[in-house]
């Protein structure tokens, strides 16, 4: 049996290790042109604190996806691997000004550890007359180790790379049985995707040592420390292609950051990073038959449009979508 995964990032890699253990005599190859620091992944900051806007194909299998990807987060965290991995534990604040409700979040209110009401005393911790809050313990992944972590751990049990741009899904090795699409934003033109939308961020990661709890704001505002750095956000730019840095959105970030907690004003500028997530209203993972102008077949598992949430339910998806694979070869899916 020949696993291909299309894609390596987050999204690919999770899908590759958890192929693995649920096939450990099946070779699985990762297929990509793009690795590490040139994915989307990379750049991200990685905590676990899904929107609540984030859809599966139902309600019941969105949020077992959640409870699946933070007990594989957490079950790191807490492993002897875990500073190798990149995965810790974190807890921080989300403040309003404007609502209750944006500092409640259904998905995790009930999975993570501690999720509670910020007291009066808390509020006052960050400047900005803040009227409701919450506070709560999560995990935080940081790409930057956790990718090449996961791609060797995927080489140590055989698994295969192939560096290789495709332009079609027809591209990959034709003795692949089942490939699973993890190609982010690049299924948009691959898979002809009218419902996959960019959605571009940008950050800066700044060296303050001091930071060790996050803080989230009104306006897309965040500060979140990571294993070296602190990564200030954000912004969300729906439909938007570039990937060049804007100094305007730089300078609206550090605005609101500083406002947030002055002392990083004196925080070095370590890089300024800027991505574009691959937004779906609904995550697509499904199956699919392909067969082209040649008579050829090809059974795909699609995994991707996780929006700005790949590296919180990558392993949740990934162990779904492998699921998906299952019922393919055993008859039991639509295709």
């Amino acid at each position: 049996m020949h696993f291909g995964v299309l894609g390596s990032g987050i999204i690919g890699l999770t899908s590759a290790l958890e192929l693995q253990q649920q096939f450990p005599t099946a070779q699985v190859s990762i297929i990509a042109d793009r690795f590490n620091e040139d994915t989307v992944s990379y750049v991200a900051a990685g905590i676990f604190r899904p929107g609540t806007s984030f859809m599966g194909p139902t309600q019941e299998i969105t949020q077992q996806w959640m409870r699946d990807a933070f007990n594989y987060w957490d079950d790191l965290r807490r492993s002897s691997e875990s500073a190798i991995a990149g995965v810790c534990q974190l807890s921080g604040y989300i403040y309003s000004r404007t609502t209750p409700s944006i500092v409640r979040n259904h998905f995790i209110e009930q999975l993570l550890p501690i999720y509670r009401r910020a007291t009066e005393e808390e509020l006052k911790l960050c400047q900005g007359g803040w009227k409701y809050g919450s506070f709560f313990t999560t995990c935080l992944t940081e790409s930057r180790l956790f990718l090449p972590y996961a791609t060797q751990k995927f080489l140590s049990k055989g698994g295969r790379v192939l560096r290789q741009h495709v332009s079609s899904l027809f591209d990959v090795p034709q003795d692949i049985d089942v490939l699973l699409n993890c190609t982010g934003m690049g299924a948009k033109e691959l898979c002809n995707d009218p419902h996959l939308v960019p959605i571009r961020g940008q950050v800066l990661k700044v060296r303050a040592p001091w930071i060790k709890t996050a803080f989230y704001g009104d306006f897309d505002t965040y500060v979140l420390p990571g294993f070296e750095t602190v990564t200030l956000g954000g912004c969300r730019q729906y439909d938007s292609y570039n990937t060049e840095w804007c100094k305007y959105d730089s300078m609206a970030i550090k605005e609101r950051c500083y406002d947030l907690l002055p002392s990083l004003k004196k925080a070095e500028i370590v890089r300024e990073c800027v991505g574009l997530r691959p937004h779906r209203s609904v995550v697509r993972v499904e199956p699919e038959l392909l067969t082209n102008a040649q008579g050829r077949r090809l059974r795909v598992v699609h995994n991707y449009g996780h929006g700005g949430y790949g590296v919180t339910t990558a392993p949740g998806t990934a162990k779904y979508a492998v699921q998906v694979v299952r019922d393919v070869l055993a008859g039991n899916s639509k295709l």
